[in-house]
């Protein structure tokens, strides 16, 4: 169960649904009185119904699947899909230096980079001109660097490559040995650096994003962070950047099915209620 039976928010809920049992149960016994030697079997009744009504409120905490925030008169939406399938601009997050060779070592097929690059671009070439052409991002390569295999441009976290209807976003740092790290202040600092890009190039449609972080990304000093946390970080990353999506535009955070059986979106919804 992702929502403990101890769960604070939980009971707060049952509380109020608590109190309107017993303003009802009152009025009711101002009107009916209960028959002779009945008073344990409804004293029995009652205790069962409250035991009943604790577990509908539990099960639904723990199977809720979508949830939608009003943030800053914007919507943020939550639930699992195929971010592919969606409408709307989608966010990929590529390495620092935009790398685009699929081959297990620098980028793995399995991941939603290695599957975008793979399902789009067979010819890696048309995508490298595609990023190396774009004059928006050009203006945030901070440096360059010498490596093994890959590129060499580095460029600030955060930015974005639009390329038809997919935010391109350089997201994480790679290592000597090419594997993607972050400590947890280059990761608020880039979902900061990704709103303001988004505000600059959404024009009015909806951003779709996965939930960036999880999976193989190695966060330093953070080695046991939960998938929670980092849903939680995206959320009040995109709370305190101010950026406002005007209906019907919105925000949108696809979890994989593993993702949101892990997520406690009761709590969120809660928090953001």
């Amino acid at each position: 169960m992702k929502v403990k039976i101890f769960n604070k928010k939980l009971w707060e809920e049952y509380y109020t649904v608590l109190s309107v049992i017993s303003v009802i149960t009152s009025l009711l016994f101002l009107f009916l009185r209960i028959p002779d030697g009945k008073e344990f079997a409804f004293l029995f009744i009652f205790l069962g119904c409250l035991i009943i009504a604790f577990l509908i409120i539990w099960s639904r905490a723990n199977s809720i699947k979508k949830v939608a925030l009003n943030i800053n008169n914007s919507t943020l939406e939550i639930e699992s899909g195929d971010i592919f399938e969606e409408k709307g601009f989608k966010v990929i997050a590529f390495n620092e230096f935009f790398d685009t060779q699929v081959d297990d070592v620098i980028i793995l097929k399995r991941t939603l980079n290695g599957k975008y690059i793979t399902r789009f671009y067979p010819q890696v070439s048309e995508l490298d001109k595609i990023i190396s052409d774009d004059i928006h991002s050009a203006k945030q390569i901070i440096g360059k660097i010498e490596r093994a295999a890959g590129k060499t441009a580095r460029y600030k976290l955060g930015t974005i490559v639009k390329n038809g209807d997919y935010f391109l976003m350089a997201f994480t740092h790679f290592d000597e040995n090419n594997r993607a790290f972050l400590e947890i202040n280059d990761y608020i600092d880039c979902l900061m650096n990704m709103w303001n890009e988004c505000d600059i190039h959404y024009g009015g449609n909806t951003v779709v994003l996965p939930l960036l972080g999880s999976g193989i990304t190695r966060f330093r000093g953070y080695e046991n962070i939960t998938d929670q946390e980092l849903l939680e970080i995206i959320i009040w990353t995109f709370k305190v950047s101010r950026i406002r999506f005007q209906y019907p535009s919105k925000a949108k955070i696809v979890l994989t099915n593993d993702c949101l059986s892990k997520v406690n979106l009761y709590d969120i919804k809660k928090q953001y209620s």
